[in-house]
């Protein structure tokens, strides 16, 4: 198994349920292509440090999974059509950052066994 971790920035203007429906979206990508979501961390509207496509803040949020699939290519594709999306980004945790956060094995982060 590989862990993933993936950050999107939607638009600031997007309602609850857009991001709902974004977050369903791109489970359903994950879960279709033989992953399982593990966690996900709603950020909530920050300021960006420069203007993004003429706006100044966004929603982030932080999704944590796991899939024995190397191509994540329908996940970025998804994404990049997304017209919600004003940024995305895509990044394989090293086996041990996926294990000390518990995302791979029998789920038990490493900190708490040890």
């Amino acid at each position: 198994m590989r862990a993933y971790e993936l950050m999107i920035i939607l638009d600031a203007g997007v309602e609850e349920s857009n991001v709902d429906a974004c977050v369903a979206q791109v489970a359903e990508n994950i879960t279709a292509n033989g992953g399982e979501m593990k966690a996900e961390d709603r950020w909530g509207k920050r300021r960006f440090a420069y203007e993004i496509n003429h706006q100044s803040e966004g929603y982030y949020l932080v999704l944590e999974f796991v899939t024995e699939t190397r191509e994540m290519g329908s996940l970025e594709r998804l994404l990049q059509l997304a017209d919600e999306v004003v940024r995305h980004k895509l990044i394989r945790l090293p086996d041990n950052e996926a294990a000390r956060r518990g995302l791979l094995g029998d789920g038990t982060p490493l900190a708490a066994a040890g």
